[in-house]
């Protein structure tokens, strides 16, 4: 049996320039989609996966982050106080204890290989997952990282999540060329970094989750700048491919949303928002409402 995966590396280092003026002020992570920030979508993901240790790769102006996984003493005791008990348990979920976070510094903006390379000291020599923030993924039973971790089980090496894209969307993702499929899992025997069109092996995209061996880590330190001049993630764990355990890529149950963009967060916010209990009724009602008054515009 694999190593169990108990460490997850988060690069939250980025600017979030696409959510300016409101990245101005606050971390993109910190943004809310309907009451949770970003980075609580991705803790709550890893946790579901088993993961006991987390590392994130900020930058300068990201305190946010660090104080909203801290404790607040005088918030907690103001709802207690109140007999706030809903809220109380919400806000058990932000606790994160002593030690299970770590924090490193990227000090300059040069890809997301290098942001992983940052924290190599803290991985070690064990395998690791990557989760980026971004990559909301809404899933039925089990978290995408969760299933990601069972299928690892069966065959070490490294692991992406991929899903199918439109052919024309290829040159914004990672694109697996692949040798064999078995159900979910796929065996890479290429990988491509925002190929053109009509260069792609395929339309399988890798998305923001990641189970990585360490041996990933040793291919960074050698590897320069490739597409788009950064240190890309793709270029140093594409080496392993045809290797002993080598590169495969996992077609995960759930529908993943790009909050990275101003449309995916949009997208993301009606997705979870009819999804609730509390707010699905009136929520809907609302967009009933907007898109018979455009359709009549029509």
């Amino acid at each position: 049996m694999n190593r169990k995966v108990t460490k997850a590396v988060f690069p939250v280092a980025g600017l979030g320039t696409r959510f300016l003026p409101a990245t101005k002020s606050i971390p993109k992570e910190i943004m809310t989609l309907v009451d949770r920030p970003l980075i609580q979508y991705a803790i709550d993901e890893a946790r579901d996966a088993g993961i006991e240790e987390f590392i994130f790769v900020t930058s300068r102006g990201k305190s946010a982050l660090e104080d909203y996984f801290d404790a607040a003493p005088q918030l907690e005791e103001t709802l207690k106080a109140k007999n706030k008990t809903a809220l109380l348990e919400a806000l058990k979920k932000t606790d994160m204890p002593s030690g299970a976070i770590a924090y490193v510094r990227q000090r300059e903006a040069l890809g997301l290989g290098h942001a992983v390379w940052c924290a190599r000291r803290l991985i070690g020599d064990e395998p690791f997952a990557v989760v980026l923030p971004d990559d909301v993924i809404a899933a039925d039973d089990k978290s995408c990282l969760h299933q990601m971790v069972e299928a690892y089980q069966e065959t070490g090496g490294c692991m992406v999540a991929a899903m199918q894209v439109p052919n024309d969307k290829v040159s914004a993702y990672g694109v697996l060329d692949v040798a064999e499929e078995n159900g979910p899992i796929v065996t890479a025997k290429g990988m491509v970094e925002k190929p053109k069109a009509e260069d792609a092996p395929s339309n399988l995209a890798v998305i923001g989750r990641y189970i990585l061996s360490p041996k990933v880590l040793d291919n960074l330190n050698s590897l320069r700048a490739g597409a788009g001049g950064e240190i890309q993630l793709t270029d140093a764990i594409a080496q392993e491919i045809g290797g002993a355990e080598g590169v495969h890529g996992y077609r995960f149950r759930g529908q993943r949303f790009d909050c990275g963009s101003k449309a995916g967060f949009l997208q993301a916010t009606v997705a979870f928002g009819l999804g609730r209990d509390d707010l699905r009724d009136e929520f809907g009602s609302f967009l009933r409402d907007i898109m018979g008054v455009q359709t009549a515009a029509e």
